[in-house]
C-alpha cells in the first residue's frame, strides 16, 4: 500500500513540474511574441528597468575555433630589425576578445564552400541530393545580390573569383616540377587536412561572408536561434600578431622559445631551414595543419606552413597613424586591372610558410601582397568578434 502511495505522489509530483514548465514556456512565448504596442502600453509610461533583459545564452563557438582572451601586448618586431625599425616599431596595443581558427582553412573545409558556389552557378536547387531551395534564398542570393536582386554568377566567373588557383604550384617558381601538385593538391583526398593555397584576398572574404550565412542559416532553420551569429572575418594585423605570441609579450615565435627547435632537435614549424634543406621540419612542401605543438592560446602553425591573409593593408607609416585600441588599417580597395597602382590594394600576409626562411616565421615580421594575386604558400584563417565586455577569465 505505501508504495501505491508513493507512486502516486511521484505521479503527482510529474504532472504538477510538466504543468509548471509548459505554463512557463507559453509565457516566455506570449513575452517574446510582444508586439510594440503592447509594450508600449505595459511599460506604463516608464522605461524597461536597467534589470530587465533578454534572454540570450553566452556566445556560440563555431567549431574549430578557440578563444583569444582580450588584453594588451606590445605589437611590432620581437627581435633587433635595423631594417624594419622605422615601419614596424613597438606600440603598446590593447586587443578585445575574439575567436579564431584553431588551423588555418583546408582544402576539405573550402572544397564545401566551392562545391556549393559551383551547384549555386549551375542551377543545382530543388533536388533533395543538390541544394535546398531555402539555402539558395537565404544563402547564396543574399551573396549575390545586385541592386536588391540577386543575380546568379556563372560557372566560369566561380571558377576564376572563388577558385584557389592551382596552376601557382607551376607558376610561382622558375624551372620547378609543380605540375602533380598542380593537378592533385586541392581535390585529392591524401591532401584534405592540408591548408588551402591559391587564394587571394578578395576570396578570402567570398569565404568569410559564406560561412556566416551558413552557419546563421543553420542556426536559425535547425535551432531556431533568434539572434544571428556575429560574422566572421579575417582577422585584423593586431589580432593576428596578439594571438600568434600566445600571450606571451615581445615572444619571438609562437612558442615563446628564441630558438627554431626543441631540446630534442626537432624543428619547431614548417619553413625553410638552412639554406634549402626543406625536408629537415619533415615536410617538403606544406605540411597537414596541427603537426606541430600549439601555443599556449591553443592555435596551430601561427609560423610556417602557409602564410596569412589579414584584413589590413600594408602601409609604411600605419603604426603611428592607427589607434591604440583594436587598430586596423582598412582603407577601400581598387579593382582597376593588373596595372593599378594603388597602395591600399597592397594587402599584409603573416607567419611566414614553407618556403620562407625564419625571419618571416618571427611574430613581428610583417610583409604583403597584392589583393588580387595568389601564391602557393598564402592561405588563411578566420576571427569573429566576441559580443560584450570580456575579463578573459570567463573562458577558463
Amino acid at each position: 500500500m505505501n508504495k501505491v502511495k508513493l507512486r502516486y505522489k511521484v505521479l503527482c509530483f510529474a504532472l504538477l513540474a510538466f504543468s509548471l514548465v509548459f505554463q512557463s514556456c507559453s509565457l516566455f512565448r506570449k513575452k517574446s511574441a510582444q508586439t510594440l504596442e503592447d509594450r508600449i502600453a505595459g511599460s506604463r509610461g516608464e522605461i524597461v528597468p536597467f534589470t530587465e533583459v533578454r534572454d540570450y545564452d553566452a556566445q556560440y563557438i563555431p567549431s574549430g575555433m578557440v578563444v583569444v582572451p582580450n588584453g594588451t601586448f606590445h605589437m611590432g618586431q620581437a627581435d633587433q630589425d635595423v631594417a624594419s625599425t622605422q615601419i614596424n616599431f613597438n606600440k603598446q596595443i590593447t586587443i578585445s576578445a575574439f575567436f579564431m581558427d584553431q588551423t588555418e582553412i583546408t582544402n576539405n573545409q573550402f572544397r564545401l564552400f566551392t562545391d556549393v558556389l559551383l551547384a549555386y552557378s549551375e542551377g543545382k536547387q530543388g533536388n533533395t541530393e543538390e541544394l535546398p531551395e531555402e539555402y539558395v534564398q537565404q544563402v547564396l542570393d543574399i551573396m549575390f545580390l545586385k541592386n536588391g536582386t540577386p543575380v546568379r554568377p556563372d560557372s566560369i566567373r566561380v571558377m576564376n573569383e572563388m577558385y584557389p588557383d592551382t596552376t601557382r604550384w607551376s607558376r610561382d617558381y622558375a624551372h620547378h616540377m609543380g605540375d602533380p601538385l598542380m593537378e592533385y593538391y586541392y581535390m585529392h583526398p591524401a591532401f584534405d587536412d592540408y591548408p588551402v593555397v591559391g587564394v587571394d584576398w578578395q576570396s578570402a572574404q567570398f569565404f568569410c561572408q559564406w560561412r556566416t550565412l551558413h552557419l546563421n542559416y543553420y542556426k536559425k532553420t535547425e535551432e531556431e536561434e533568434p539572434y544571428p551569429a556575429p560574422r566572421f572575418r579575417l582577422p585584423t594585423e593586431a589580432e593576428w600578431e596578439y594571438a600568434s605570441r600566445g600571450g606571451r609579450d615581445m615572444a619571438k615565435y609562437p612558442w615563446g622559445s628564441p630558438y627554431l627547435r626543441n631540446t630534442l632537435g626537432c624543428m619547431l614549424a614548417n619553413f625553410k631551414p638552412g639554406r634549402g634543406n626543406y625536408y629537415d621540419d619533415g615536410f617538403a612542401y606544406t605540411g597537414p595543419v596541427a603537426q606541430y605543438f600549439p601555443n599556449d592560446y591553443g592555435l596551430y602553425d601561427m609560423a610556417g606552413n602557409v602564410a596569412e591573409w589579414v584584413q589590413d593593408a600594408y602601409y609604411e607609416s600605419a603604426v603611428p597613424i592607427v589607434w591604440d585600441m583594436n587598430p586596423v588599417y582598412n582603407p577601400p580597395i581598387t579593382q582597376n586591372g593588373v596595372n593599378d597602382r594603388n597602395p591600399n590594394n597592397r594587402r599584409i600576409i603573416r607567419g611566414g610558410s614553407w618556403k620562407d626562411i625564419a625571419y618571416y616565421c618571427e611574430t613581428g615580421t610583417r610583409t604583403f601582397q597584392h589583393w588580387d594575386s595568389a601564391s602557393s604558400a598564402v592561405g588563411f584563417r578566420c576571427a569573429m568578434t566576441y559580443l560584450g565586455r570580456s575579463s578573459g577569465t570567463e573562458f577558463d
